[in-house]
């Protein structure tokens, strides 16, 4: 009887493992058939595996489908059909391709799920830089690039930049990495390409390398041709420094200066990891860019202009510090601070300010002789940049200092609104308030400044809102929301919001 029962079990056991081992193989050779040739994506492309939750042509679907896509494709796209192996590449990493060829050309890129066609929509000359790049891209997966130098829209959004051939491999960087850094800060798409035509005679005939096409706007192509420019000097030293001159440009509108430095300068006025360059460029409002020791400012006459005075500046303080006519200067705000502030809103090595100026794009310095500062009892801070990047800076020096010193800045502060289309609008905290408008380190601030589109800082026991009048608004109804729902849970009805009369506020409902 025991055996009987034994043989029983055996049997289904076995019925069962082999029903199993069928079921897998038959998932198998599904996933492998022609009629699943989407699944085949899989293998060259992250972005694809997964099925249809996680996949890039189901993000691509639903987005084809919103009404706000429809509305702004055009009514017949262009297409272009693709390969397996051409979706897949188009696609990239993550869809991160498709994104740069969408960003760069302006017009709308996209691939529906399960579908070999790519769709692009937008004005005409968006729609042509895109299909010119996407043919880039396919041409790229299987050999070289081609590009016809003859054709009249080949200057309008490409740059060509000759590289030795001993330094395509730098230039280029470890699977792309470098050139893909470059794409990614200045908004531009590059290929090494191969030229049609007689573009080759521009350069006095020196055609011992490779040429790299940029594609994008002039401002984006000009910085990236910068950045690959110095990266070839500093692989081959002299290589094009020897042929610079010194130059100014006399347009008013775009140009480029160029100031030789001494190579002694050069790791002052390049700072630590580039931090002064990227300092002088973002204040300025030029591309600043260095070349060996010859430093290049691209942009209009008042950006070259403000970024040699900035560099000049720098310079000065090697010997001391520099004496500057702040008045009458568009450019700039003064902040007085007291004495024993400054090395607390200096930091160690100049840390703190440092970090200031890189997060708000701007460029400070203390304007006292050195045997003068002893002598008064407060420092005068100079903030050079862009309007808006001072007021920021500005604020955030005023709440630095608060912190050391309590009541230096809000001592007959009172709260209120400016009237003003730019300004300033005050309000006070009360109680715990101040603690939980602020968050974690400072992200519930950040967050309603981001928003609001407002710059919004806190100094002692009041926010500072500055911007225009309709971001300030906004960012004074997005703290009190925050603020009243410290009692409990905040209802529109509450807020005396209606859904209708406000373009910034989009409900959702949630499932219990």
């Amino acid at each position: 009887f025991f055996g009987c029962c034994i043989s029983v079990i055996r049997s289904i056991l076995m019925a069962r493992s082999n029903s199993r081992s069928a079921s897998r193989g038959s998932y198998r050779s599904d996933s492998r058939s022609p009629r699943r040739s989407p699944r085949r994506f899989n293998r060259d492309s992250r972005s694809l595996s997964r099925g249809r939750s996680g996949s890039a042509y189901s993000r691509d679907s639903r987005d084809s489908r919103s009404p706000a896509r429809i509305r702004e494709r055009s009514p017949t796209p262009d297409t272009v059909k693709l390969s397996e192996a051409d979706a897949a590449f188009i696609l990239g990493r993550g869809g991160k391709t498709k994104e740069k060829i969408a960003r760069v050309s302006g017009a709308h890129v996209e691939l529906p799920q399960r579908s070999l066609t790519l769709e692009i929509s937008g004005d005409p000359e968006a729609r042509r830089r895109a299909k010119k790049y996407v043919e880039c891209v396919m041409a790229q997966r299987v050999g070289d690039v081609y590009i016809d130098a003859n054709d009249p829209d080949f200057e309008r959004d490409c740059t060509i930049v000759q590289v030795p051939k001993e330094c395509a491999g730098f230039v280029t960087g470890a699977n792309g990495s470098f050139l893909r850094m470059v794409e990614q800060e200045y908004g531009t798409i590059m290929f090494f390409v191969r030229l049609k035509g007689d573009y080759g005679r521009r350069d006095g005939g020196r055609r011992d390398g490779e040429q790299l096409a940029i594609f994008g706007e002039r401002r984006g192509r000009r910085g990236a041709e910068l950045k690959v420019l110095a990266a070839i000097e500093n692989k081959l030293e002299g290589y094009l420094t020897d042929k610079i001159e010194e130059h100014t440009s006399d347009t008013e509108e775009w140009g480029t200066d160029i100031i030789r430095l001494k190579m002694s300068e050069m790791s002052w006025a390049l700072g630590k990891k580039g931090a002064t360059r990227k300092k002088l460029a973002r204040a300025s409002g030029c591309l600043v860019e260095y070349i060996g020791n010859c430093v290049h400012m691209s942009g209009d006459r008042a950006e070259r202009q403000r970024a040699a005075e900035y560099l000049g500046w720098i310079m000065d303080q090697l010997d001391g510090q520099c004496d500057i006519d702040t008045d009458h200067r568009p450019d700039v705000t003064v902040l007085h601070i007291p004495q024993d502030c400054v090395g607390y809103v200096t930091g160690l090595r100049r840390a703190t300010l440092g970090r200031m100026e890189d997060e708000l794009g701007t460029f400070m310095l203390f304007m006292d002789k050195k045997e003068d500062a002893k002598k008064k009892a407060t420092a005068k801070l100079a903030i050079f940049g862009l309007k808006r990047n001072r007021r920021a800076t500005e604020l955030k020096v005023m709440s630095t200092v608060e912190g050391k010193s309590p009541g230096y800045f809000t001592r007959d502060t009172r709260e209120g609104y400016d009237r003003g289309e730019w300004g300033t609008d005050i309000y006070l905290f009360r109680g715990e308030e101040l603690s939980y408008a602020l968050g974690k380190e400072g992200s519930t601030k950040r967050k309603l400044a981001k928003a609001a589109n407002c710059i919004i800082e806190y100094v002692g026991e009041f926010a500072y809102l500055s911007g225009t009048a309709k971001e300030r608004s906004c960012g004074m109804k997005y703290l009190k929301w925050l603020l009243k729902q410290r009692s409990g849970t905040v209802r529109l009805g509450e807020l005396g919001v209606s859904k209708r009369g406000n373009e910034d506020l989009t409900e959702g409902q949630v499932p219990q």
